[in-house]
This record gives C-alpha cells, sequence and structure tokens, in this order.
C-alpha cells in the first residue's frame, strides 16, 4: 500500500434525471483526476433524487443490476483515467429484493468489491425499509490497488460497532457516502445539534479506530413528492478527518464542491501507537454487546 493518498469527494446535488446526475458524477470524477486524485467518493444514491421520502412501488423501477448500466459506466471512466471511484447505487439483486448498495470501481476498470447497506431507517422522510433489505455481505474491507476501503453507507455512521469491525478487519479507512438533511420545519437551534452530532460521531470513529474518515453528502433541496412534509436539505458538509479525528478538509452546506486530500496513510499506525486503543480493548467483556439490551 502506498504511504500516501490523494482523495477526493464529490459534493453534488442530484436532479431528477438519471443520465444527467450521472454525467454530473463524471464531470467531477474528470476534474479531480486533473487535480491528481486517486480516489473518489461520490455521495449515496447520486444518480436521482432521493426517492425513500416517500413509499411508491413505482420507485422499484430505479434499480438496476450490479454490474449494470451504472456501474459499467464508472468502470469505463476508472479505466480510462486510471483511478479508484466508490459510488453508490440502488441494486436489484432479483425480483422483489433490492439493496443500497456501493460499489468500488478499481483502476483497471473492475468491479473490485460491494458493500450492501447494513442499517437501514425507517423515520419520516427516510422510509428506506420500505425499499432495502439489509446487507448480507457484513464488515468486510474491499482491497483495491490504493489500501483497503472499509466502506460504510449513511446511517451505518452512527454506529460505532459497524466502524470498528472494518478496522479489525484492517480498512486502511472508513469510507460514508451519504443522503442526509434537515427537515425544514426545524428550527435554526435544532439545525445546529443535528448537524454537530453528525460530525462529531464520525469523527469519533476516526479517533476510536486511529483511521481516516471520508464523510461525502449529498447538497440541495428535494422536494417530498407527496404533500405530507417541505422535502429535505440536504445539508452538504463533506469532510475528511485523520486519524485523531482532526478536519483536513470540510465544506459547508452551500457548495457543490470537490474536496480534495493528501492522506498520509502511515500517521494511522503512529497514532496507533501513541493511542493503543486496540491493545487495550476488554474483548472478555463485551459480550453484552451482541444482546438488543441489558434487561
Amino acid at each position: 500500500m502506498n504511504k500516501s493518498l490523494t482523495v477526493a469527494l464529490v459534493q453534488q446535488a442530484c436532479g431528477s434525471t438519471r443520465d444527467a446526475n450521472l454525467a454530473e458524477s463524471i464531470k467531477h470524477i474528470r476534474q479531480a483526476k486533473e487535480l491528481g486524485a486517486e480516489l473518489v467518493l461520490l455521495p449515496e444514491l447520486h444518480v436521482g433524487p432521493y426517492f425513500c421520502q416517500v413509499e411508491d412501488t413505482e420507485n422499484f423501477n430505479l434499480a438496476e443490476t450490479i454490474p449494470g448500466p451504472t456501474s459499467v459506466a464508472l468502470g469505463q471512466i476508472a479505466k480510462e483515467l486510471g483511478i479508484v471511484i466508490v459510488a453508490s447505487l440502488f441494486e436489484r439483486r432479483a425480483p422483489g429484493l433490492y439493496h443500497n448498495t456501493a460499489v468500488v470501481l478499481e483502476k483497471d476498470g473492475t468491479l473490485a468489491g460491494k458493500y450492501r447497506k447494513m442499517h437501514i431507517p425507517d423515520d419520516p422522510g427516510y422510509y428506506e425499509k420500505f425499499y432495502f433489505t439489509p446487507g448480507d455481505i457484513g464488515f468486510k474491507p474491499i482491497q483495491t490497488s490504493v489500501g483497503k476501503l472499509g466502506l460504510l453507507v449513511c446511517w451505518d455512521q452512527w454506529y460505532p460497532e459497524a466502524a470498528r469491525l472494518m478496522a479489525l478487519a484492517g480498512a486502511d479507512l472508513l469510507l460514508y457516502p451519504t443522503a442526509i438533511g434537515w427537515n425544514p420545519d426545524d428550527s435554526e437551534a435544532e439545525r445546529q445539534r443535528q448537524l454537530d452530532a453528525w460530525i462529531t460521531i464520525q469523527r469519533g470513529h476516526a479517533v476510536a479506530n486511529g483511521l481516516p474518515v471520508l464523510s461525502c453528502n449529498r447538497i440541495g433541496h428535494e422536494p417530498d413528492p407527496s404533500p405530507n412534509s417541505q422535502g429535505i436539505q440536504f445539508w452538504g458538509n463533506s469532510f475528511v478527518a485523520g486519524p485523531q479525528g482532526e478536519f483536513l478538509a470540510h465544506l459547508d452546506d452551500q457548495a457543490c464542491k470537490i474536496i480534495l486530500v493528501e492522506l498520509d496513510l502511515k500517521r494511522s499506525e503512529d497514532v496507533r501507537r501513541i493511542w493503543p486503543f486496540l491493545r487495550d480493548r476488554r474483548i472478555d467483556e463485551y459480550g453484552g454487546l451482541v444482546k438488543r439490551f441489558l434487561d
């Protein structure tokens, strides 16, 4: 594995047309490559609007197989540019069986691996359990030419267990394609609390595991297709944190923009030597973690 890695995050808005969204992603991938990126991370479900605001069986028509049109198109771009691409797709595994799946395209255009989202939310405006079957691949890093990628998706980012298991399996960095935002009805104070919590928990994963964290969110307002709400204002704030949780780059809630960061991957081992959390884990006392609740 290289000791340094230049990564790019594409914070983009997602419109209603698949081809236009994919073209926008590819445009940013090309720009990232020109800036020196070796790895590009795209937001969650970036080829369409966030359709989970409503429960509608017609939306299953948006799903595609893997390999399929989007993964093949991105594989061709990965090969052309010699770059690793992490994308997020609505996977049609079989009739009536669908997943929220992230894929990794290697520099030679091949599919290096995929990760199926494990934690599936079901909240007003985020009706993902209607669409997605929980992942069954597990928390397994994907080996690539730029390192072992601990790939997780959105709601997974609230769970320290997921980050820890990826770290224990040898991940070199943690990546979170994301689609999260505010309810426009929330107060400004509530919005700030939610955003701070989202950033803090992910920086905590970096600290607890001594690994860089890449979190890439979409941006912009997307209306609710039903009359039940004012839609979602996706809050952007994509960022890269180092292995002590330090910000290496951080966008705001307005800009459609590329983050570019050169990671020093050797720092993870340096940090783990001074903060040996893995050494001091009391694995003999953690049995309760496999229970839902300790009554």
